[in-house]
């Protein structure tokens, strides 16, 4: 008796990363992503490549990973690959002290967030 198989979620046209507790907030890489939302694939890379977000160097590492997963593992052609979806979620927030005057203290969040691409294969006809 074994584990019944994992089922792919995923259309058969799609590829899809997720990368986990990311030290940014999700505000903040929202804005990145904005960028980049439904831009062909090789746009999306060269927007990414000239950013100045600190993020951007993580957001394109994982675009450039689910490009050649699409490519190899799902035989898609890479030339037709576009952003479907790319969105946040919200992950952990450490919660830090900071010493004030008169023995007081004042809270330090430091958010995570979650980051999901989806890159899709456009249809042919046009």
């Amino acid at each position: 008796m074994s584990k019944a198989k994992n089922i792919r979620r995923e259309k058969d046209n799609e590829a899809k990363v997720v990368l986990k507790n990311l030290r940014i907030s999700p505000q903040k890489l929202n804005l990145t992503l904005q960028m980049i939302r439904k831009e062909k694939a090789d746009k999306a890379v060269s927007i990414l490549q000239f950013s100045r977000k600190r993020i951007a160097k993580q957001v394109e590492k994982a675009l450039r990973s689910v490009i050649a997963n699409a490519e190899n593992n799902h035989s898609l052609d890479i030339d037709r690959l576009y952003i479907k979806e790319a969105f946040v979620g919200k992950s952990i927030v450490m919660k830090r002290f900071h010493a004030r005057a008169r023995g007081r203290g004042a809270r330090i969040l430091k958010p995570f967030s979650h980051l999901t691409i989806i890159l899709s294969e456009e249809s042919g006809e046009k």
